[in-house]
């Protein structure tokens, strides 16, 4: 195995464009797992932890561009209000030393249907800016950005750089069960976002379908009734039929497995009451009036 260690963004793009089976590590915390047990052998590591720009970010009047390898600590401490909803999430990334070594990028790059930061960055909704030495960078919107189990959009030459996700406008929720409190792959997880700019509803589902998810069906009956019952001006409480048919249909958007952490249908019994919860509980902040960026507590 071959280690590459380019000084900076440009460097590192040649390595990838010179060796495309390169496989790109910054905190880690996925690729040696693999490497330690054995699952993988790749030909060449690139190692981009020398890459500075990977590790900033900058909040724009619309967007918050994330770099790559910003780790879900500093997500935590310093984007809270921006970004509430991955915010949740960083916290429920394994423990203190990895939440200090692990990105978003890493876990985009990964792909996996069990990826923390997904559900939140689908719910946000953002778009994921990759390069290549060839052809330059380009933006990949999340719902287009996972193309498989374990798969995404990514070209052979192509590196992730940032994520420009969308300043929330609204409260924010993230929920996930494990078979314990830390240290745990997600047996399913759930993300909701309220958008009310545009007054429309986004969710996101991990680890219970063959890739992160929305509930699309459920979004678009829980912007209609939300529309149509003037709950985003006249604020009131969200009737419990309205709630409950969000519930049975991101769980019916659920399309899971079973494995040694859960089963199918436990799955999807899951899912259902953690978009029933955290509908309740973006929906009483909104209610509240705490504004840009409120959430709950998962």
């Amino acid at each position: 195995m071959d280690f590459l260690r380019p000084a900076g963004w440009e460097e590192a793009l040649a390595a990838k464009a010179e060796h495309p089976t390169a496989v790109p590590i910054a905190g880690g915390t996925d690729v040696m797992v693999e490497i330690n047990f054995d699952h993988r052998r790749p030909e060449y590591l690139l190692d981009l932890n020398r890459v500075t720009e990977l590790q900033d970010w900058h909040v724009g009047e619309e967007t918050v561009q994330l770099g790559a390898s910003v780790p879900y600590t500093k997500i935590m401490e310093n984007l809270r209000a921006e970004l509430p909803g991955l915010a949740l999430a960083s916290h429920t990334v394994a423990s203190p030393q990895i939440r200090n070594r692990g990105g978003v990028g890493g876990n985009l790059g990964t792909a996996s249907p069990a990826g923390d930061a997904h559900p939140a960055l689908l719910a946000a909704d953002c778009e994921v800016e990759v390069e290549s030495q060839a052809r330059g960078s380009r933006l990949i919107p999340i719902d287009a950005f996972f193309t498989g189990v374990k798969r995404n959009a990514l070209e052979a030459d192509e590196l992730i750089k940032s994520v420009h996700i969308k300043k929330a406008d609204g409260p924010q929720q993230y929920s996930k069960v494990g078979t314990r409190n830390a240290m745990v792959i997600a047996v399913c997880a759930f993300g909701i976002a309220l958008h009310p700019e545009t007054r429309t509803v986004r969710t996101g589902i991990g680890s219970a379908a063959p890739t992160p998810i929305r509930a699309k069906a459920a979004e678009e009956f829980l912007n209609a009734a939300l529309e149509e019952g003037g709950f985003w001006d006249n604020g009131k409480i969200i009737t419990p039929s309205v709630a409950k048919q969000f519930a049975e249909l991101c769980s019916g958007a659920a399309n899971p497995i079973d494995d040694v952490r859960g089963t199918a249908s436990y799955r999807k019994h899951a899912v259902g009451i953690m978009a029933r919860r955290t509908l309740g509980w973006t929906w009483e902040s909104y209610r509240s009036g705490k504004g840009r960026g409120a959430e709950g507590v998962a």
